[in-house]
């Protein structure tokens, strides 16, 4: 695959998924599977063929309109917004989010 970006990698990458879709078949005869289960087999791949060029055709235009519109502010993966409680935090009014009902109202002191 080439590292351009755009409609011609989309169609390169359509294009190794058809050939993928003849070659396969192609094989499993050669190794000796039954006509109908290569049949079929093509067939499948086809119709994933078939829907992934969908979806990066869609993507493609999704692209394509981006710049014009006004672009979300990207947070990352881990960035949340808002103040709300975070994961692993518990509620409770002392201090570090603890309640004291599992360590026996001492606090956070270990036990033992």
């Amino acid at each position: 695959m080439s590292s351009r970006s755009g409609p011609d990698s989309t169609t390169e990458v359509v294009r190794w998924a058809a050939f993928s879709c003849v070659l396969v078949p192609l094989v499993l005869l050669w190794h000796g599977t039954s006509p109908a289960g290569a049949a079929g087999t093509a067939l499948g791949l086809a119709a994933v063929t078939a829907v992934c060029r969908l979806l990066l055709r869609r993507s493609e235009r999704g692209a394509a309109r981006q710049p014009a519109e006004e672009p979300a502010p990207h947070r990352g993966r881990h960035q949340r917004t808002g103040s709300g409680a975070h994961r692993g935090e518990r509620s409770g009014g002392r201090p570090g989010g603890r309640s004291g009902a599992r360590s026996g109202g001492r606090g956070n002191t270990p036990v033992g």
